[in-house]
């Protein structure tokens, strides 16, 4: 399968040729992680795919399924998407897609349907995908994006081949807030760890950016605390320590609830409640 660059895992290349480069397609996959533009890039270039008629590697670019799809006008290939702002991808969408997944392809052998940034559907949205994705019908691919698939539902992701792509390297955002928090879990009382939350609870990017880099400074916990090394949150002063001082079901359940609050949050969940309940939630898993 030709990827363009798109891909420079050697082992994701081969799940992704498995799974797109033959006959056979997955009824739905999932490409979570890496950059919004590389999402969407590599979707569209699996929608290419799937609809090419080349012979050898696909999409090869010349048949005319890939001319027309390569020019967004291929009658089989439906791109939706809900810009990335929680409940931007409306059901309505989401049942006019339900309805032309059961229309027979124009031209190709399958018909497509690119769900970019999934995680922007409401979750009456995403159930009105789920019956469609427990029945599919023949020919049809769906083909879903989102930065986390903690992101959907998991009756939704459970039908779906998940594909992680690497997150790209981008220095900590608020390194020294995070260090703070990392302190304040491990130390006794919850008052420091609702002081340093409490800036959070009325700017909403600044919070979606501390718990992902939360998340990031667990993950390292958790593989320290495994005996492996490794940083991806550029933080390895506070991850050593939450190492140290934290047991591995402490940490496991630490990344679960900040996971969790961070797909509460892509659902416009209340500000305050969240961070309020968060800060409960997180001094009770670490034990303090």
């Amino acid at each position: 399968m030709r990827l363009d660059g798109l891909v420079t895992n050697e082992e994701l290349a081969r799940r992704l040729s498995l799974a797109f480069g033959g006959e056979r397609f997955p009824n739905a996959a999932l490409l979570e992680g890496g950059s919004p533009e590389l999402r969407r890039q590599l979707g569209l270039l699996l929608a290419r795919a799937a609809v090419c008629s080349g012979q050898g590697e696909r999409p090869c670019g010349q048949c005319p399924h890939c001319v027309k799809a390569l020019a967004g006008s291929h009658p089989d290939v439906r791109v939706e998407g809900g810009g990335g702002a929680a409940r931007s991808f409306h059901v309505e969408t989401v049942r006019s897609i339900r309805e032309d997944a059961y229309v027979k392809p124009n031209e190709a052998a399958r018909r497509v349907f690119l769900l970019l940034e999934a995680q922007a559907m409401s979750e009456q949205a995403q159930n009105a995908l789920l019956k469609v994705l427990e029945e599919p019908p023949p020919n049809v691919v769906f083909l879903l994006t989102a930065p986390s698939a903690s992101a959907l539902l998991p009756t939704v992701r459970s039908r779906a081949q998940l594909f992680r792509l690497p997150e790209e390297e981008q220095p900590p955002q608020e390194p020294q807030l995070l260090e703070q928090l990392a302190e304040a879990l491990c130390a006794p009382g919850e008052a420091e760890l609702l002081f340093l939350t409490a800036p959070l609870v009325k700017d909403r990017d600044r919070l979606r950016a501390v718990l992902e880099g939360l998340a990031l400074l667990f993950r390292d916990a958790c593989v320290l605390r495994a005996g492996a090394s490794g940083c991806v949150s550029g933080l390895p002063g506070a991850a050593g320590r939450l190492s140290r001082a934290l047991t591995r079901e402490s940490l496991l359940r630490l990344l679960e609830l900040t996971l969790q609050a961070r797909r509460s949050l892509q659902q416009n969940a209340n500000g305050a409640l969240l961070v309020t309940a968060l800060c409960a939630q997180l001094r009770a898993a670490a034990g303090r």
